[in-house]
């Protein structure tokens, strides 16, 4: 049997190979072709008949397809990033089709409409709504030729943002710099060295091979006294996938960027929609473009003064303490953690000493167990894509099994970079056999040296407690109809709002205490240290919340075609507007802004600071109740956590906290004046 069509058990990452995943695409569409022309041959009228059929072969599809693209994702290839690129787009043509589907549709407009409907419980009635309206977003209402064109468009954005993905992926591996002289790397930790050290033997060379994995730049931009050295990997960085640049034009996303917006545009006007931004928020909390841009300049206006100051007091210092008397862009990480050093008395790299990866992880499962009574028990018998992967058995204080999470967290050649959650499995229940959720964590903290050690910074426990958040969401569903269970659904500038508020934890001193260990003494860490840490956390958020908001005006503006659309003429004119800190003209951050032009954040990365208000505020109910506070845990799990999209957002949130959300939280979070 092809393995990729196996949903009895686990997932046999050990025996799946490129040549599997055509054949079990089409054999899929095929089954699924098959129920949807029985279904239109019957038309049933109740929810058993007129649903269920769909959503067991939508979820046995996504559970495959989710196979794929997570080893697209952490161990690519280009055997497998063709047969992703060939299934993917077989998969989009086809689901096309059955979103233009006038019978299907017809057959749940009507369920929607029977006497029955009203006594669904509410997550069917939920279900049915955001299947009516996936139908209206995929253009069931077209005309013949109108409806062909957007299905056109559909298939061809999927191949744009694949490509997108890959020249990111192609650029960030095409790069690396040879180092034979070890007092280029001064500054840098014994721990980064060794990880120059590995990858140079990886390739067959002496001494040390710095790349653009991001645990590499960061290595360097932050620690690396060789002013020359950041330069250059500052401009590698910065210019990956571009028309500049070391590797000028070889992997240029600039007509991808382009296309996509262009697609966008006509796809959302074929739909009735103004512009994409509105398209996009039409499933989102935000009710406008306007609303988001007039949120985003708010911050700005707050923001810009702390900004300003903080760069001011960077450029004096590195003038005073560091001889460097014109401050450029690949100064500022360096200057900035040796002006935190100096002024907090923090080195990272002490702080990481205290943070090796099994510390870490055996106060992380301490933590899930003492907020949401959970245990994580990891297996060595669930098959895996790489040595780096962990898969724990997710269990109640009962000892039910009722969830699964695989964690890969390190760095390597063919993982995309940054950090992610993505589903595996939904939970479903199909004739009594319980399927369960199944979350996949992924980060690309600094890869593991030969004694299998890997010490972790403080932001990376940060991002790995926000990876959780998200992992928590999707296993925590109670809802069994996938398509609103778990982050399904989920209005996406509230989807970080479990993720956000995880995040807090990092900075709770029994927290952080229980996930460190020197990884030479073993001692826990010191009580003074984290106070500095505490003392150090507001450092520099004014540029924090510049920078995240010239991402996001960016994004919005650029997919509202106000100002046409060449990415770096609006990002230049977000930046005149908002921004204290201007990189040289050739940088080039859209190029490689996965974020909106091959994830799922296109006119929505503001997400993340909406968002972030929420989780603020949420987080002082747990503040209020002890931070670590089982009952607070609980709460949150049964009313936001476990919901999925059952009911909006703000329902949930409502629900936690008793009240709306307080706008001055995330000002507070980042010691800025309401």
């Amino acid at each position: 049997m092809n393995p990729l069509l196996d949903s009895s058990r686990m997932p046999r990452f050990d025996e799946i190979s490129p040549e599997h995943v055509v054949p079990a695409v089409r054999d899929l569409i095929e089954r699924h072709a098959e129920v949807v022309s029985d279904m239109i041959a019957t038309a049933p009228t109740d929810f058993e008949h007129a649903w269920l059929p769909l959503e067991r072969i939508d979820a046995e599809m996504d559970a495959a397809w989710a196979i794929v693209s997570h080893l697209h994702a952490v161990a690519d290839t280009p055997e497998l990033r063709e047969a992703h690129r060939e299934g993917e787009a077989l998969l989009v043509e086809y689901g096309t089709r059955v979103g233009q589907n006038a019978d299907l549709h017809a057959i749940h407009a009507r369920l929607a409409a029977s006497p029955e409907f009203t006594s669904l419980p509410e997550a069917d009635r939920a279900a049915v709504a955001r299947s009516l309206r996936g139908f209206m977003l995929s253009g069931v209402a077209l005309g013949t030729e109108a409806r062909a064109r957007f299905g056109a468009n559909a298939v061809e954005m999927s191949a744009i943002g694949n490509a997108f993905s890959a020249a990111v992926l192609d650029a960030t591996e095409a790069w690396s710099e040879h180092v034979l002289d070890r007092d280029i790397l001064k500054g840098v930790s014994e721990q980064a060295l060794g990880m120059f050290a590995a990858a140079a033997t990886e390739k067959g060379l002496d001494g040390w091979l710095i790349t653009l994995q991001q645990p590499s730049v960061i290595a360097v931009m932050t620690f690396a006294e060789d002013r020359d050295l950041r330069s250059r990997v500052y401009r590698a960085n910065g210019t990956r996938a571009s028309d500049q640049g070391p590797n000028a034009g070889e992997f240029d996303n600039g007509a991808r960027i382009a296309r996509l917006l262009e697609l966008r545009a006509e796809n959302a006007s074929l739909l009735g929609f103004p512009s994409y931004v509105e398209r996009s928020l039409f499933t989102k909390m935000a009710g406008s473009g306007d609303e988001v841009l007039v949120f985003l300049r708010d911050l700005a206006q707050r923001a810009r003064p702390y900004g300003e100051r903080e760069i001011a007091e960077v450029r004096a210092f590195a003038a005073e303490e560091l001889g460097i008397d014109h401050l450029e862009p690949w100064d500022i990480a360096f200057a900035s953690d040796r002006l935190r050093r100096a002024r907090h008395s923090i080195d990272e790299q002490a702080v990481r000493a205290y943070f090796p990866v099994d510390a870490v992880l055996d106060g992380w499962t301490g933590l899930l167990r003492d907020l949401f009574g959970i245990a994580m028990t990891p297996r060595s018998d669930v098959p895996t894509w790489h040595p780096d992967a962990v898969y724990y058995d997710v269990a109640d204080v009962d000892g039910t099994v009722f969830a699964g999470m695989y964690l890969d967290l390190h760095a390597r050649t063919g993982k995309r970079g940054g950090a992610w959650v993505a589903q595996a499995r939904s939970l479903m229940d199909v004739e009594g056999v319980r399927t369960l959720p199944i979350a996949h964590l992924t980060c690309n903290f600094a890869p593991k040296e030969a004694d299998g050690k890997a010490l972790l910074g403080h932001g990376d426990v940060t991002t790995l407690l926000h990876e959780t958040g998200h992992a928590l969401h999707h296993v925590f569903g109670l809802v069994e109809r996938p398509v609103i269970g778990g982050i399904n659904g989920y209005e996406w500038d509230a989807v970080e709002l479990p993720s956000q508020l995880m995040e807090d934890f990092a900075w709770d001193r029994d927290v952080l205490t229980g996930m460190s260990r020197h990884h030479e003494t073993g001692a826990k860490l010191p009580a003074e240290l984290f106070d500095r840490m505490i003392g150090a956390r507001e450092f520099q958020s004014g540029l924090f919340l510049l920078r995240q908001v010239e991402l996001a005006m960016t994004d919005m503006i650029l997919h509202s075609g106000r100002m046409g659309m060449d990415p770096m003429l609006v990002q230049n004119a977000v930046r005149d507007e908002v921004a204290v800190i201007r990189p040289p003209e050739w940088h080039r951050v859209p190029h490689s802004f996965g974020h909106i032009f091959s994830g799922g954040y296109a006119a929505g990365y503001y997400s993340y600071l909406w968002a972030e208000l929420l989780a603020a505020d949420a987080f002082g109910r747990f503040a209020e109740a002890g931070t670590v506070d089982r009952a607070t845990g609980d709460r949150f799990r049964d009313e936001v956590l476990s919901r999925g999209a059952s009911r909006p957002a703000i329902e949930s949130f409502r629900a936690f906290m008793g009240r709306d959300p307080d706008p001055s939280a995330l000002l507070r979070r980042h010691g800025i004046e309401a």
